[in-house]
């Protein structure tokens, strides 16, 4: 049982490592660099200035007022394209390593159960939950599950993850969220 607890720590610290990695590689390739700090901000700013003038448009706006808003729309939507391209190497970088390192983790950990879950997982689970594991219990845990558990959990909560999704949210969204959550005043 001890050694199963020290391989269920284990897990965790490699799941924990390789999160750190996946992001350093990330502000490496992509946070860090000119292009992608001119395009957050390109994009910011059209957003805003897109925000401005979609609440100052009526109704009874002219057709060209309209068309204007397409075109600035158009070219938020190009640059927010651009930005997604400057992470996809990034996201190649990284699907490399985790192939490379996955590889080596699996072969470590082949056959070994590195914990008890406390549940039967639903059956289309059941193969990656007891994979490569001898015997029938089926709340013996493999290594590829426990790390994908890990991994989405740790990955969920990092603040470099969170930050790179704030950016493609339209303004819009943020400006409802500031609106319903209002700091509580101490007197």
């Amino acid at each position: 049982m001890s050694t199963m607890f020290a391989d269920t720590l284990l897990i965790v610290f490699i799941s924990v490592c390789t999160a750190l990695l996946a992001e350093g590689i990330t502000w490496v390739l992509v946070y860090r660099t000119d292009k992608y700090k001119r395009l957050k901000a390109e994009v910011e700013k059209q957003s805003k200035k897109l925000e401005k003038k979609k609440e100052t448009i009526t109704e009874s706006a002219g057709r060209q007022q309209k068309k204007k808003i397409e075109r600035q729309e158009e070219k938020l939507k190009n640059n927010n394209r651009d930005l997604s391209m400057v992470r996809m190497k990034s996201m190649f970088a990284i699907g490399f390593c985790f192939t490379a390192l996955m590889g080596m983790f699996n072969s470590i950990f082949d056959g070994r159960v590195v914990a008890k879950l406390p549940f039967t997982p639903l059956s289309y689970i059941q193969g990656l939950s007891h994979r490569n594991l001898l015997g029938d219990d089926t709340t013996d845990c493999s290594f590829i599950f426990l790390y994908i558990l890990c991994t989405m959990s740790i990955r969920q909560d990092s603040p470099a993850g969170v930050h790179s999704y704030c950016i493609i949210l339209p303004r819009t969204v943020h400006l409802k969220a500031s609106i319903h959550h209002q700091p509580e005043t101490i007197y």
